[in-house]
């Protein structure tokens, strides 16, 4: 079994596979938050602000720009999904991305300017849970385990 795949290929490896499901997933939900009704409170929906009433599934807090953001890193987990390297990089640094927003939505007060993404309670947990779940299988599922596929990635 190798642990990269052929330039170019299909995703062939678990830490691969896995990127590519987190970049399709991240994909379906920017494209869900556009869509009235998944979304509720569409018409509050606004492009960056804490005011932006629209909430994805009636429970995470979403803008235009949130779901920009969730289309664009699904966008760069599928397209990174495409080598090992890549995939366990997504992954890793995706975690530690996530593990940020966690941490602004929890310094950040949700009612403030500062709260442009936007963030709501729901947003901050799932966050975390993203974070520490990226980066748990970044690092468990990005092992090498040939050693000549690290020459050949």
């Amino acid at each position: 079994m190798t642990t990269h795949s052929r330039a170019g290929g299909f995703a062939e490896t678990a830490v691969q596979k896995t990127a590519l499901v987190v970049g399709i997933v991240f994909l379906l939900v920017g494209i869900l938050g556009f869509i009235p009704g998944i979304t509720t409170n569409y018409e509050q929906l606004q492009f960056a602000s804490h005011g932006s009433g629209a909430l994805l599934m009636g429970v995470f807090q979403v803008s235009i720009l949130h779901n920009i953001v969730h289309l664009l890193f699904g966008v760069l987990g599928v397209t990174l999904a495409r080598s090992f390297n890549g995939a366990r990089n997504y992954l890793i640094w995706g975690g530690v991305v996530y593990l940020a927003l966690w941490l602004y939505g929890l310094l950040v007060p949700h009612d403030s300017m500062a709260n442009f993404v936007p963030v709501n309670h729901a947003d901050n947990w799932l966050h975390l849970v993203l974070g520490v779940g990226m980066l748990a299988l970044g690092i468990i599922l990005g092992r090498r385990n040939d050693t000549r596929a690290a020459v050949a990635d």
